[in-house]
């Protein structure tokens, strides 16, 4: 796989730029009711640069910070470079082509998918780079796959194998899709071509772990089966660190070195030889979580046969998190890299105050991520004076669909009308529930909108 520059990989500028041309209307929760009923496009609205909280905006709005945002993309972008790594941010945190583009424009390699609906939201956006870490068995999304090898020959796909079932059936899946096998194609449906899927085997991480074979004997197994397909080509070995079951640094240090040593092993074999002169072997790995003990074991890999792409995948570090990442990040461990910021904040308003201790904000499940916490009051804007101060003394305690409870000293004094800033954790499950989000400026200035594809 050419290691190209990565301009090479870059979205369609058009099909970003027409994301500002989408009408602001119902579909899209939190933004102004008086830009829609102006007949407003997105990228109008933005143009406008209105307050978040004199512009008109409802409650609870879901914003990313601009300063936070930008410093996050440039941080682990200098981090890959100083390491040696190159990087393919998992897109299924954002769901957001500008963010891909400005992930991109930092230095990615390209964009990790999880699901084949997620890789063709990326090829919408014209995505040139996809690596899916997945085994991918379903045959319609494996014609499609085909389809857009044949279509386009800049676009590069690597995705899982990890069972010599998986591996018969994606065989069986391309062998028909390249025979014209099956239902009729769609009206000037591009043509399927034979070029073959790029494929990885995954080392799963051990007994208790989650996807990827289990031992190095799979693994040769595996290499030697997809060998004997004419639709399926070798080009490297992938895992995920932070399954390793009790993971800590020893345990997930001692995995990666089995990785390491499996990629030596298999390119001994020769199992990497279809790769053209100048394409690379892939070696990758790396969320969130791991990723500086990734840096070091990768940087012990000797001399192969061919370069090496040594592939981090990490994505929550786009937006960041107030507590789970920001607990787990490896920045915490190495601060001289630098350290990341969060991003998000939910704003929410007080809608009832039925005791001096007790409050409920109008947002809910449906709005902000609870499945590794719950959200965390911030801060408190006065309904009267619309001045911000620490959200001291008010606790959240319970979410309902569309209310939070909260709890309060009665000196927290909060009253009916009040906003609270909200923080939280995991930013996959943020992101989801908002479809169109403001990043603001550091003073209160709404100048863009982040669009997501969930």
């Amino acid at each position: 796989m050419p290691h190209a520059p990565a301009a090479a990989a870059r979205p369609t500028a058009d099909a970003v730029t027409r994301l500002a041309d989408e009408p602001v209307d119902h579909r899209f929760k939190g933004l102004p009711p008086d830009a829609e009923a102006a007949g407003l496009t997105v990228g109008q609205l933005a143009a406008q640069r209105r307050d978040l909280h004199t512009g008109g905006f409802t409650t609870p709005v879901l914003t990313l910070d601009a300063d936070a945002l930008a410093h996050n993309l440039a941080l682990l972008g200098h981090y890959a470079a100083r390491h040696g790594l190159s990087f393919a941010p998992h897109g299924k945190t954002c769901m957001s082509p500008q963010l891909f583009e400005r992930q991109l424009a930092h230095g990615a390699w390209g964009i990790t998918a999880a699901m084949p609906h997620q890789a063709r939201v990326y090829r919408a956006f014209g995505i040139q780079r996809i690596f899916l870490a997945n085994q991918l068995v379903d045959p319609a999304a494996l014609r499609w796959v085909a389809a857009e090898l044949a279509a386009d020959p800049e676009f590069q796909f690597v995705c899982y194998v990890d069972s010599l079932r998986g591996v018969e059936l994606m065989d069986q899946a391309l062998t028909e899709a390249a025979a014209g096998a099956g239902a009729a194609p769609d009206p000037g449906a591009q043509p399927v071509g034979t070029r073959p899927v790029d494929v990885v085997i995954e080392l799963g991480a051990g007994e208790g772990a989650r996807t990827g074979a289990r031992t190095e004997e799979e693994c040769h197994a595996l290499a030697a089966a997809v060998a004997r397909t004419a639709t399926l080509r070798l080009v490297g070995v992938a895992g995920y660190e932070a399954e390793v079951p009790g993971a800590d640094a020893a345990k997930v240090t001692a995995w990666l070195r089995r990785l390491s040593a499996l990629t030596v092993a298999l390119d001994a074999e020769g199992r990497f030889g279809a790769l053209a002169p100048g394409e690379e072997i892939v070696l990758s790995a790396g969320g969130s979580a791991w990723f500086d003990s990734v840096a070091e074991v990768f940087a012990e890999l000797p001399p192969l046969s061919a370069p090496v792409l040594k592939l981090l995948r990490s994505g929550a570090y786009v937006s960041h998190d107030h507590d789970w990442y920001g607990k787990l990040t490896p920045f915490n461990r190495v601060p001289e890299e630098g350290r990341l910021l969060p991003a998000f904040r939910l704003w929410a308003q007080v809608v009832s105050r039925p005791s001096p201790t007790q409050a409920f904000l109008n947002a809910g499940k449906r709005d902000v991520a609870y499945d590794l916490g719950l959200p965390v009051p911030e801060r408190v804007r006065g309904a009267r004076d619309g001045v911000e101060r620490p959200a001291d003394g008010v606790r959240l305690v319970k979410l309902s669909d569309q209310h939070a409870w909260l709890e309060s000293d009665a000196a927290a004094d909060l009253e009916v009308g009040d906003l609270v800033g909200l923080a939280m954790s995991h930013p996959c499950t943020i992101f989801e529930k908002w479809q169109l989000i403001p990043v603001v400026e550091a003073d209160g200035t709404v100048g863009e909108f982040v669009r997501t594809f969930f």
